[in-house]
């Protein structure tokens, strides 16, 4: 397998308005499928995807926060929608609105994820920008990663103004901020 090139370029990808990304992962966030969308905006193969965790394709600029409820939401076996910038192996990024959703056997036991992501409206982006830049420097003030995600979280929260993620996600998709 290549090495994952981790340094952004500055060059960003974008994708079609009528196309998603779909990947499905295992219960631990392993890469389990990926369809072509994905493969060509990711700038990987099948075979460099599949059984990488989906990690991979971190950018360096999203909060640690934001992950952290990510992570929170799904392990209460909800659904989440979540902006993210995420970063290419040949190091350009690209914007998604995500949609992740835990998905269960048919005993109801937890069988991995499932996220479905389109391009999202650019007069968004702006927006969540400046929220993700704040949200990193509060992080990146502190010292270790337990504390940086801490940090990050309150100031999310207290950006958030009483208002959940959802609502501010759904409020920026819908025009209402």
């Amino acid at each position: 397998m290549r090495a994952i090139q981790t340094r952004p370029t500055g060059t960003e990808r974008t994708f079609g308005a009528d196309e998603i990304i779909v990947t499905k992962t295992d219960p631990r966030g392993v890469i389990t499928y990926a369809n072509e969308v994905f493969l060509r905006v990711s700038a990987l193969t099948e075979a460099e995807a599949v059984g990488q965790p989906h990690s991979v394709i971190r950018h360096p600029d999203m909060p640690r926060a934001v992950f952290k409820l990510l992570w929170d939401t799904l392990a209460e076996r909800q659904e989440i929608f979540a902006y993210v910038k995420n970063l290419a192996a040949d190091g350009a990024h690209y914007w998604v609105l995500a949609h992740v959703t835990p998905s269960f056997g048919a005993d109801g036991r937890l069988v991995g994820y499932h996220s479905n992501r389109r391009l999202p409206d650019r007069s968004v982006l702006t927006q969540v920008s400046r929220l993700y830049d704040h949200l990193l420097a509060v992080e990146t003030r502190e010292a270790g990663t337990k504390a940086a995600v801490e940090a990050g979280w309150q100031a999310l929260l207290a950006e958030l103004g009483g208002q959940t993620y959802d609502e501010y996600v759904w409020a920026l998709t819908n025009g209402a901020v």
